[in-house]
């Protein structure tokens, strides 16, 4: 980062929001008469990192962003195109989605910083999975196949199109504490899911066909990945408590 960019993170700090990076997609996008790459991400994720009382940041997927985390008072990971099976050792599934092995690379990269400097991290379908890789969990590349349905991806050929699933709470977990009850109904669109979970990870919730929803990790004081698009959800629950573990 530039001294100018360094210097307006710092004036983030200073008036006591905390900065929130949040893991940007590098694309084309056509803006008027030119097809340009461009570094985004979902308005609805900056919208809700904003109205937790945080100042968010994009981190472009680029080899040494994740130099940046050591600024930052937490991470989101959000949603995204499928992993690369490579990452853990296994072959590519005949009907997985495309991947983005840039966008990997630099998402295991702030994860791991992330995890090293203890922020409060909260992942985001993707975000989930990656966060279970990085750990050295696995996935199921096609979730169909394992549930019978594609309950999780309705309309797979649709874009913006959310499924919705009930998710059962493990009782006295924090995702039970931070909803305020036992279950969710959650938007999802998803066609990846964890398969073994990651070292230091517990299972706190599951869809009514056994699907992992939550994960938890050990004891540290924020790091939740949920497999639901939790930007598109009518509760911000989730996201006000990320704000005030970044505050803390």
């Amino acid at each position: 980062m530039d001294s100018t960019v360094n210097d307006r993170v710092e004036a983030a700090s200073d008036t006591g929001r905390p900065v929130i990076g949040i893991s940007a997609h590098t694309g084309p996008v056509r803006i008027a008469d030119f097809q340009v790459h461009v570094t985004l991400a979902a308005h609805r994720v900056v919208q809700r990192v904003a109205a937790a009382g945080c100042a968010p940041v994009l981190l472009p997927p680029m080899p040494g962003v994740d130099q940046a985390v050591g600024g930052l008072d937490g991470l989101v990971l959000p949603g995204g195109p499928d992993v690369d099976p490579a990452l853990y050792a296994a072959a590519r599934h005949p009907k997985a989605g495309r991947i983005d092995r840039d966008r990997d690379e630099a998402e295991m990269a702030f994860l791991e910083a992330a995890l090293a400097a203890g922020l409060p991290i909260f992942g985001i379908c993707r975000g989930m999975q990656l966060l279970n890789i990085q750990l050295g969990g696995t996935l199921h590349q096609y979730i169909p196949d394992i549930v019978g349905h594609d309950g999780h991806s309705p309309e797979a050929g649709r874009q913006g199109v959310y499924g919705s699933r009930h998710v059962r709470l493990e009782a006295d977990s924090r995702i039970a504490k931070i909803i305020g009850g036992d279950a969710i109904s959650a938007p999802c669109h998803h066609n990846q899911a964890i398969d073994r979970l990651g070292a230091g990870l517990t299972v706190t919730g599951r869809a009514d066909d056994g699907t992992i929803e939550v994960v938890e990790f050990g004891d540290h004081p924020f790091v939740i990945g949920v497999q639901w698009h939790d930007e598109q959800s009518d509760i911000d629950n989730i996201f006000r408590a990320f704000g005030e573990a970044a505050r803390e």
